[in-house]
């Protein structure tokens, strides 16, 4: 039988027979408990280990083990109610309520019920994830000397070197920062660049994650409207003027959850536009990795085309691998850096040197460019499955773009649906899918959803969650 399945039985087994010992009675010896359920000495380890975890049991080293105290069950329930008051109070004080919503970022995080099929995921199906070579790269980095020393609060030189050659060939590692992830270097960023109260330019529709994020930092996200193009030039610059914004982030690469990639054209109007308003541009390159079969030749990073220090860089490893390598960068040119630097340090101290380690074994690995290719192949297959299943089985959908690389889709709905009755209908008919009213900083201008094809076994699975969506459809819209 499988370990694991065996230390869980075990575990039951040993559960229900704690009634037979007294509270800080001892329990069979180890050896016992092998001749009795005839299992290794190691399952009957974990098994109490679990138990123990569970504050069950009691393991004294050298005396076995021993149930663990009775809970004294008359403690009084506690009264939280006066948080409410003091929560109350603090933003009564604050420029910009710092109370925030993470109902658009926990919709990617959580795992839909048994039987659901996932259209709202934010990361790659275990299908598509390199797990062979993550676990090779992990065991190497184990066996690396000093790999569970403390690393420098930059991130391993080595890493930082891999990741500024990918930005651009005038960066160099000094101005890099590794991080645990992009979701960490985007707080890092905004928290360093805008003080609470200030506003902060962001493409609209965005990244909820991005918005939860300056929300809790007491900012106030302004929106400039996307087209296919990327974000329009004539409108980031009146929003500059008429906000007086010192930030603006944006997505210039596959933006979520449109699609669009920023034109060549818009490219150094962007620049143009921010510096001439003494501002920053917070360039989160987060799907660069993920690109589709058909896409062609990328346009580079906006910090590719930057050597004045407009630009800082956010990207990391965690789209194209798996959501627990939890390893990015922060680069940035000029005096910011040393603020990027003093913030990152203050609330990380540094991410883990094993992790560094596995993502520097894993890049450096023949492995990665076959995974990389492997899952541009199977995305750009999905991508097409589940356009094909839309114009099949929806009437009319709106499909604005289609990307070359990504995720997702972005559709619109038809003008007066109510998207959260269509999410909730899909809900009951089996298929989770993401709203679209989390994407904006203020009032939608149509109803969307936002359907991802990477968190699915595979293309009969996204046939069947379409059909699914068509019968949502049906209920709300029919």
């Amino acid at each position: 039988m499988h370990e694991r399945s065996s230390v869980a039985e075990l575990a039951n087994s040993l559960k229900r027979e704690l009634n037979r010992y007294s509270p800080g009675g001892k329990l069979p010896s180890s050896r016992a408990l092998v001749d009795r359920y005839r299992v290794s000495p190691v399952t009957v380890s974990r098994a109490l280990a679990r138990l123990a975890a569970e504050g069950l049991v009691v393991t004294r080293p050298g005396a076995g083990a021993f149930r663990a105290p009775a809970r004294n069950a008359a403690v009084r329930p506690g009264d939280t109610s006066w948080q409410e008051v003091a929560l109350s109070a603090d933003a009564a004080t604050e420029l910009v309520p710092r109370s925030v919503d993470a109902t658009g970022v926990l919709v990617t995080l959580a795992a839909p019920p048994p039987g659901v099929i996932e259209f709202n995921g934010g990361y790659l199906h275990p299908s598509l994830q390199p797990e062979q070579a993550m676990a090779a790269a992990l065991a190497r980095a184990g066996r690396r000397p000093g790999a569970w020393g403390r690393p420098p609060t930059d991130g391993l030189p080595e890493l930082r070197d891999w990741f500024a050659r990918g930005i651009g060939d005038t960066w160099t590692a000094a101005e890099v920062l590794v991080t645990a992830g992009g979701q960490s270097a985007l707080t890092t960023a905004l928290r360093a660049l805008a003080p609470p109260g200030a506003p902060v330019l962001v493409e609209s529709p965005t990244y909820p994650g991005m918005l939860a994020i300056a929300r809790a930092a007491g900012l106030r996200p302004v929106p400039v409207p996307v087209d296919p193009d990327g974000v329009r030039p004539d409108l980031l610059a009146a929003a500059f003027r008429a906000s007086g914004a010192r930030v603006f982030v944006c997505q210039p690469l596959f933006q979520n959850p449109t699609g669009a990639v920023l034109s060549a054209a818009r490219r150094p109007d962007v620049l143009r536009i921010a510096r001439e308003a003494g501002a920053f541009v917070v360039e989160d390159d987060f799907v660069r990795r993920l690109v589709h079969e058909d896409a062609g030749p990328l346009p580079g990073p906006l910090a590719a085309d930057d050597l004045d220090g407009v630009v800082v860089h956010v990207c990391s490893l965690t789209k194209a691998t798996s959501p627990s390598l939890r390893v990015g960068v922060l680069a940035a040119r000029g005096p910011v850096l040393e603020r990027l630097r003093a913030i990152h340090v203050v609330d990380t101290f540094f991410v883990p040197r094993p992790l560094q380690e596995a993502a520097l074994e894993l890049v450096g690995s023949a492995a990665w460019n076959r995974h990389l290719r492997s899952v541009s192949a199977a995305l750009k297959t999905r991508r097409d499955t589940l356009t094909t299943a839309l114009r099949t089985e929806l009437p009319e959908p709106a499909l604005p773009h289609i990307p070359s690389g990504g995720y997702h889709l972005w559709l619109r709905l038809p003008d007066g649906t109510d998207e959260q009755a269509v999410v909730s209908a899909a809900l009951r008919a089996g298929v989770a899918v993401a709203p679209g009213r989390p994407y904006f900083s203020a009032e939608p201008p149509a109803p969307h959803l936002r359907l991802s094809f990477a968190a699915v076994a595979g293309p009969a699975e996204i046939t069947e969650g379409v059909r699914r969506l068509r019968t949502a459809w049906d209920e709300t819209l029919g």
